[in-house]
């Protein structure tokens, strides 16, 4: 009864795949070297025919564009059935010229395309520069559970590279695995993961073959029209392929529903642990947080706004290519009179700004993690403390600093703006490859901004507080004391991580129309909360 179940269990698994399922990018398995990588056209890729090379099989990778954000390879895939269960190691000899990036060997496992169970790309060792003819090796571990092994040589960004002696071998398993992701650690794969993984390939090997196929039609068709062959040889022809190609799918599905069949059968074994899935506690965090959460464990990150479901969670909305941060900045602020800052009329350290703001932190080249557009808004809170007893009052379209003829224990002006700040930011935190895939993230080490900003003022407030006789009063007068409605300026931000040093300086005066010409400045610290 149990196989009954589990078999219709699989049946309808394989029956939503199909309806599902999106094509693949995997390489079918062969001997051949196939060229690939994220930007292949943007390289020369094939044997080297330089008669210094006339004697021996070289294969070249040479860029032909003066910028590249991404890479080229030179690759193979092949069926793991002689490496399961032993460690693989792959040797060959590169010799580079001009490599700005990085270059290096890499080999992959992968179980279908489901998961990936071991990799290295070298890429922690990579080869830079121009060297001479230097032996290699990349060393994984293949588990039982591998069902193809992908392998071969990459040049990331621009430069050129030759290999030769690509070679593979199985090693004792006392050698030490080179990957990122070792074979070793490698969980098993889930019955469930499993089964999807196999209808996938059912799926792609009966699409695989249909294509063939109508691509095989395709060519009979067009050599019928140029009167090569006659249309009823034609269709002999086409009825020929079609068995062929039909034949394939019986031949290559039953292997697969083999594989269906024991999985099946190794699941009314027992030989598949169920999955017990702990959920950990929800962290409440204020501030940054790099550590791992764990995967069941969940954050609450106040400062950022952000509610993490575990770690592969946290790391993919922390690698998008836009993310959120919520911005707090504070420092000390005052004016530039007529050009200057020196003998200013205002309290240095008494006058303050503080600003809160939103936002949204765009990565500029796809598979680049220096530049960046940093765009949102801000709500800006600037204070100005006079100095000598003065406080501004207003003469028709004048606004000007007078003593108060009142003995005052603070005066206070306060300009509300919400502003759009715009900043192009280098972001020099490298990218981090975690079981073969790459995470673009950001605020994790130094970072430059520059831009600017522009918006309105929404109100003007001044302060005047008064001890007369030991009665404490507080003055408040709300207006627009001419204050410039419309707000726009430069500013820049430099720092590690989340805390930079920030300098904001308003273009437009802080009263329009006013005979002496101020201008806000902002000096502080300001905090990106990813």
């Amino acid at each position: 009864m149990q196989k009954i179940i589990l078999f219709t269990l699989i049946i309808l698994v394989a029956m939503v795949t199909k309806l599902n399922a999106q094509e693949s990018d995997s390489i079918n398995k062969t001997s051949e070297w196939y060229y690939r990588g994220s930007m292949p056209t943007s390289y020369e890729m094939g044997p080297d025919k330089n008669t210094e090379f006339s004697d021996q099989t070289v294969l070249k990778i040479k860029s032909i564009e003066s910028k590249i954000n991404g890479f080229g390879t030179i690759m193979k895939t092949i069926n793991s059935d002689l490496y399961r269960g032993k460690t693989v190691k792959m040797t060959a000899y590169v010799k580079s010229e001009k490599v700005k990036s990085w270059a290096g060997l890499w080999m992959r496992v992968d179980y279908y395309t489901a998961a990936a169970l071991a990799f290295d790309n070298m890429q922690n060792r990579g080869i830079k520069g121009t060297t001479d003819w230097v032996k290699y090796e990349v060393v994984l571990f293949v588990p039982a559970e591998a069902t193809s092994i992908s392998y071969g040589v990459l040049l990331d960004g621009i430069g050129q590279i030759w290999f030769k002696d690509v070679k593979l071998e199985v090693v004792d398993d006392a050698v030490p695995e080179t990957g990122s992701l070792k074979g070793r650690k490698n969980k098993v794969v889930s019955f469930e993961k499993r089964a999807k993984a196999i209808a996938d390939q059912i799926k792609t090997i009966k699409d695989d073959q249909k294509n063939a196929l109508k691509a095989e039609i395709e060519v009979l068709d067009k050599e019928v029209a140029k009167g090569i062959i006659s249309k009823e040889k034609a269709e002999e022809l086409k009825l020929k392929k079609a068995q062929e190609r039909a034949a394939n799918i019986d031949v290559k599905v039953a292997i697969e529903e083999g594989k269906l069949s024991q999985l099946i059968q190794d699941k009314v074994d027992g030989k598949f642990e169920e999955e017990v899935i702990v959920r950990g506690r929800t962290k409440v965090i204020l501030g940054i947080n790099n550590d791992s959460i764990g995967k069941y464990s969940r954050e609450l990150n106040v400062t950022g706004l952000k509610f993490y479901n575990g770690q592969e969670d946290k790391q993919n909305r922390q690698s998008r290519r836009t993310t959120t941060q919520l911005v707090f900045a504070a420092g000390l602020n005052n004016v530039v009179t007529n050009g200057s800052a020196d003998k200013s009329d205002f309290k240095y350290w008494g006058s303050h700004f503080y600003e809160w703001g939103l936002t949204y932190n765009s990565r500029i080249l796809k598979n680049n993690n220096l530049l960046h557009a940093k765009y949102g808004f801000s709500v800006v809170y600037n204070n100005l403390r006079p100095t000598a007893n003065s406080s501004f009052v207003v003469n028709d379209n004048q606004t000007n600093l007078e003593v108060n003829p009142i003995p005052q224990e603070d005066s206070r002006f306060k300009n509300v703006n919400l502003v759009f700040p715009l900043h192009l930011e280098l972001d020099f935190t490298k990218p981090k490859v975690k079981d073969g895939k790459t995470y673009f993230k950001t605020h994790e080490s130094f970072r430059l901004g520059l831009g600017g900003f522009v918006g309105a003022n929404l109100k003007s407030k001044q302060y005047i507080d008064y001890d007369i006789n030991g009665y404490k009063t507080k003055e408040i007068t709300k207006g627009n004391f001419n204050a410039d409605n419309f707000i726009y300026g430069l500013s820049g931000y430099l720092g590690y991580g989340a805390t930079s040093l920030y300098l904001k300086y308003d273009l437009n005066p802080l009263f329009k129309n006013n005979a002496v010409k101020q201008n806000n400045v902002s000096l502080g610290l300001r905090f990106d909360f990813n």
